[in-house]
């Protein structure tokens, strides 16, 4: 894979959807509610949509007295606990959907060590530990799900091990694993909390919690080789304590938050350009609007970012927010005790056009005390389609997510048909047609054309 291969920004696009203003929270799933439930998801954890059309996470915890329970939720809250750890085992990271069916995560301790452990997990819950962490140079305590990258290998980071500041990895799945840099501190940042994201150029982008010039964060981009490199020191002014990762927006920019720092030391929602130029968008006040954002942003179809603050808002359990990549802040939503406080995770946008996400705490739950909420927030998207992966030559197979698949759709890669096999109403199989070039996916079916929300990259351009 070459790192010099940059894809023009100029091909990303944004969804002409318009922008429409009514939403609506619902509960959908109380953690804790029912035996063996799962219970307090923790920052900062991922949904995934699957190839069924349910979503798949990670929490706490498990009513069998378990320390974390990975799970399946389908859209109208129906739970399945598919696998618990052993007590001790935290797994706050997610999950990763992979091209090969399977899920991938991290638990932040066990394994034979103890240091923590990457693994591989059927849909049924089959778990398969792929490599176990030694806490020396190759890190420990892992804290965010891996990655897939384009070439089919995974990337992840540890917020410990070595010397104590953290590492980042490349592991494929057989468990093969390549140390690819180990944090120092003052340098180059520490305890990298939140996952890494594949940009456009192919580098991996992240963040430090910890570490950097001010010891208030970093942002770097590394290799797949481990070539490494800060590319930003928080200052306070634009923010401190990073626990989230990085977006890239079809803007080409990338954009995420911070823990703490910006106007009133509350936080702040960043952009980053293409050439690395850092400005703040949102600072946090307190109050009605929020603050201390420890999840990371997704952008919907609608182009804006959605995202959720941990604390303040005006029952004091967090907000959630939309912004625009202007920086116009809107709070759609107040969390509460009572429908879940302290939300964890970045949101997801599932392809029936809706918004999922977890608290922390609040809800009702037979456990004595809120264990946490399954949401969504309807913000009057429409339904659209997704796909793994993001790259792609001519002739590579590519998965299509999303609803409403018939035999008789046409699948097209930015105007042009391609061959297909359809395996559910959810899921499709289809191959990059010769002479496509990068652009959207399309799906039509009876019931309309279905968009992807993000271009896809033909290479070479």
């Amino acid at each position: 894979m070459k790192q010099s291969s940059v894809v023009s920004i100029a091909v990303l696009f944004a969804l002409s959807q318009p922008t429409i203003y009514a939403q609506t929270y619902t509960v959908i799933h109380n953690f804790g509610s029912n035996a063996n439930d799962p219970f307090s998801p923790a920052i900062s954890g991922t949904i995934t949509q699957s190839r069924g059309g349910a979503m798949f996470s990670t929490a706490g915890g498990g009513n069998d007295g378990t320390f974390g329970a990975a799970f399946r939720i389908t859209t109208s809250g129906a739970v399945t606990t598919l696998e618990t750890f052993h007590p001790g085992q935290r797994v706050p990271g997610g999950l990763t959907l992979a091209t090969d069916g399977l899920y991938y995560g991290t638990a932040n301790n066990g394994g034979t060590y103890g240091k923590g452990v990457i693994f591989k997990m059927t849909q049924d819950g089959v778990r398969t530990p792929l490599y176990s962490f030694h806490g020396g140079t190759d890190g420990g305590y892992p804290t965010a799900a891996p990655i897939q990258s384009e070439a089919g290998d995974f990337y992840g980071t540890t917020e410990g091990g070595g010397i104590g500041y953290g590492s980042v990895y490349r592991i494929n799945k057989y468990g093969d694993f390549t140390l690819l840099h180990t944090f120092t501190g003052t340098p180059d940042g520490a305890h990298p909390y939140g996952p890494l994201v594949q940009g456009t150029d192919f580098y991996f982008y992240g963040t430090t919690e910890l570490g950097g010039t001010h010891n208030a964060g970093t942002i770097f981009r590394v290799s797949n080789k481990g070539d490494f490199k800060v590319i930003f020191n928080f200052d306070f002014a634009h923010g401190a304590y990073p626990f989230a990762g990085l977006i890239q927006a079809n803007d080409g920019s990338f954009y995420g938050t911070t823990f703490s720092g910006g106007s009133i030391s509350e936080g702040t929602i960043f952009k980053m350009t293409p050439g690395y130029t850092v400005s703040v968008l949102h600072s946090f006040m307190r109050g009605a609007d929020g603050g201390t954002p420890g999840s990371g942003l997704v952008q919907a179809t609608d182009g804006n970012l959605y995202g959720a603050a941990n604390g303040y808002g005006t029952a004091d359990g967090g907000v959630l927010f939309r912004i625009t990549l202007s920086g116009t802040y809107t709070v759609l939503h107040n969390f509460s005790d009572s429908t879940g406080s302290y939300p964890v995770d970045a949101l997801l946008q599932h392809t029936n056009g809706i918004l999922y996400g977890m608290t922390g705490s609040g809800g009702v739950s037979y456990l004595g005390g809120g264990a946490g909420t399954f949401y969504s927030m309807d913000v009057g998207l429409k339904p659209f389609i997704t796909y793994l992966s993001t790259y792609g030559r001519v002739g590579a197979l590519v998965q299509i997510l999303g609803q409403g698949f018939k035999a008789d759709s046409v699948v097209s890669f930015n105007g042009v048909p391609a061959t297909f096999t359809l395996v559910s109403s959810t899921y499709i199989r289809a191959y990059v047609p010769g002479g496509a070039k990068t652009g959207p996916i399309t799906v039509t079916t009876p019931s309309g054309t279905l968009t992807s929300n993000k271009a896809f990259i033909v290479h070479p351009q």
